[in-house]
């Protein structure tokens, strides 16, 4: 039987060590099933989850764990639920938002979307400069999750409230993978 672990790593990005890690989980029979990796901010960050056999489980996580020797920080997560259904019915929506970069924007939709009860699957954001003004543009793009009484329609009409409260353009659109 299989077991499945949510990883966490962060620390300095160097050439192979993606390889290195896919390698370790390939010697224990492992997989990797979903993940996110990214370098913010001069640091490298790994988001894993990992399937291992029941029987290599804990030598996995001791081999993962020897990394921090080379001074990465990181989480082993044992995931007993990895397919829920705690959201069954609820409907994923994607987020686009795109405005002039200030204090609060996060916080303004996450707000939002919390007191909706509307769960955030993925999000994702940067900060750029605009081609011809060199503004700094803040941009967010979401997976969420919402509770089968929040319709499509309401959500694009609240955010869209939020937007113009935020001074910052959002559009809300069915996600279609």
């Amino acid at each position: 039987m299989k077991k499945n672990l949510v990883i966490t790593l962060t620390g300095p990005d160097q050439v192979g060590l993606v390889e290195r890690f896919a390698r370790l989980v390939l010697e224990y029979q492992g997989n990797v099933e979903a993940s996110r990796m990214v370098r913010l901010g001069g640091v490298f960050a790994m988001l894993v989850h990992v399937s291992v056999p029941e029987s290599n489980l804990e030598d996995f996580r001791e081999r993962v764990r020897d990394l921090r020797a080379e001074g990465y920080k990181l989480t082993t997560n044992l995931s007993e639920h990895w397919e829920t259904r705690e959201h069954s019915g609820w409907m994923p929506y994607q987020i686009s938002l795109r405005g002039a970069d200030h204090e609060g924007i996060l916080h303004g939709v996450a707000q939002h979307l919390a007191e909706k009860g509307v769960n955030i699957e993925s999000l994702d954001t940067n900060v750029v400069q605009a081609p011809m003004s060199g503004i700094l543009l803040f941009m967010m793009d979401a997976v969420v999750l919402a509770p089968p009484h929040v319709s499509l329609h309401e959500c694009q009409e609240t955010l869209e409230e939020i937007g113009d409260q935020l001074n910052v353009e959002i559009q809300v659109s069915h996600y279609v993978g």
